[in-house]
């Protein structure tokens, strides 16, 4: 059939692959927020300067290290996990590694996108975002887990060891 692991690589070898951006694009967009009355402009520019930020943390962590390893030496890999949930006032990552307890891996935040990053030895891991100490969501970056016992939605992540892969 197919290797779930080769998949994956293939897919972030994709979205490693530069993009070409359109030289007259700054030109466009000037020009439709040109357009804009001033009075919409200014409703609009929290939310726009909210999305910049949001945008930015998530393509710095995608650039960074996307789900890679931390250093050839060590035998855990460095993973990245990240969820965008602006209305969010406290998001914290649980799952198999340790020990589904919130208080093990809080997530930071920049405007409403959470990032945290673990050492994960090799092997196959559930586990889910605890948003608001009460709203458990499965990664919408990652394959879902099957149901459990409990019916709470997850996700899962292999780590190989040897070649930094992830999620």
């Amino acid at each position: 059939m197919f290797d779930r692991e080769d998949v994956v690589e293939r897919v972030i070898r994709e979205l490693r692959r530069p993009v070409a951006i359109d030289p007259t694009l700054d030109e466009r967009v000037m020009r439709e927020v040109a357009e804009i009355p001033p009075a919409r402009r200014r409703r609009l520019l929290p939310t726009l300067w909210a999305s910049l930020v949001a945008a930015a943390v998530l393509g710095a962590v995608l650039i960074a290290h996307p789900w890679s390893r931390g250093g050839e030496a060590s035998s855990a890999d460095l993973l990245q996990f990240v969820l965008v949930a602006p209305q969010a006032a406290s998001v914290s990552l649980v799952g198999d590694f340790n020990d589904w307890d919130p208080k093990r891996s809080p997530m930071q935040t920049a405007q409403g996108v959470w990032a945290t990053a673990l050492r994960l030895t090799p092997g196959r891991y559930r586990y889910a975002f605890l948003v608001n100490g009460t709203e458990w969501r499965a990664d919408p970056a990652a394959p879902s887990a099957r149901d459990d016992e409990f019916s709470t939605p997850s996700s899962v992540v292999t780590v190989s060891g040897g070649r930094g892969k992830g999620t």
